[in-house]
């Protein structure tokens, strides 16, 4: 997504379609940011807020340079709909990302189970499941594909804004270090058995992207904020520290979580 982001012209508008209480921080205020979703929750990130409905936009037609569907398009019940909005109010020689899981992984099925279907009306398998109805519906053409790996955050205790089901006891109450150590266990199985247990979905890059699309498979995924970085940048930021029997951990830089670091797939 930063890449998108940060190859943005000031003055850009941007809109945060599904945003919920705000699917991502800018990290720049030259830019003006508008979030979009059937409700405006409170507490909420920075931005403007707009209560609508992805099918049904208020919005004049070309109005965003750039729309991001993060971890959103699986909730829309009327998905085509919402689409051709977005193709509609987007500038030509725009730009969308759009993040979604893969509805085979062990995360997306945990999410489902533990949320009993947790709001996913969608369920994409291949890239292909998304890339073609974006295309067909918005007119922007696919640029690029990034695969997106798991932390079971929204496992974690510490995101928790309303008491969470009582299955929650299996995965020991969302206690952030107990999950730290399952993802760690779960990479180091695909690493070595070629699994897909840790995966989450894909992220997608349609239209105008100016800055080159990074392709690489970063599996080190906060447990808590979900801020995926690089071992190798991990370990240059001193973010990365030694344990014992040559096993590392990190502090996310972004929010200061512990975590397990694996080595980046390959």
């Amino acid at each position: 997504m930063r890449v998108l982001l940060d190859g943005l012209p000031s003055g850009t508008r941007v809109l945060d379609l599904g945003a919920a209480a705000g699917s991502f921080s800018l990290g720049r205020n030259d830019l003006l940011l508008v979030r979009a979703d059937r409700r405006v929750p409170s507490p909420r990130k920075p931005g403007l807020y707009v209560a609508a409905d992805a099918a049904r936009l208020p919005f004049a037609s070309a109005s965003f340079d750039a729309v991001i569907a993060n971890h959103s398009l699986e909730h829309f019940e009327d998905l085509e709909a919402a689409l051709r909005e977005v193709g509609r109010i987007v500038k030509p020689g725009g730009s969308l990302y759009v993040a979604v899981p893969d509805a085979s992984t062990l995360t997306d099925r945990i999410y489902r189970w533990l949320g009993r279907g947790g709001g996913h009306v969608n369920a994409f398998r291949r890239p292909k499941d998304v890339i073609g109805p974006v295309e067909r519906l918005t007119g922007l053409k696919h640029r690029g594909t990034r695969g997106l790996f798991s932390s079971l955050s929204f496992l974690n205790n510490h995101n928790f804004t309303a008491p969470p089901p009582k299955r929650i006891a299996l995965f020991a109450f969302g206690d952030e270090r107990c999950l730290a150590a399952l993802m760690w266990i779960l990479r180091g199985i695909d690493q070595r058995r070629g699994t897909r247990l840790s995966r989450y979905g894909w992220a997608f890059y349609f239209g105008r992207i100016a800055g080159e699309i990074n392709d690489e498979r970063w599996v080190n995924v906060c447990v808590r904020c979900g801020s995926g970085h690089s071992a190798a940048h991990l370990r240059k930021t001193g973010a990365a520290r030694r344990a014992v029997w040559r096993i590392e951990t990190y502090r996310c830089p972004d929010c200061g979580a512990w975590n397990l670091l694996s080595p980046d797939d390959r």
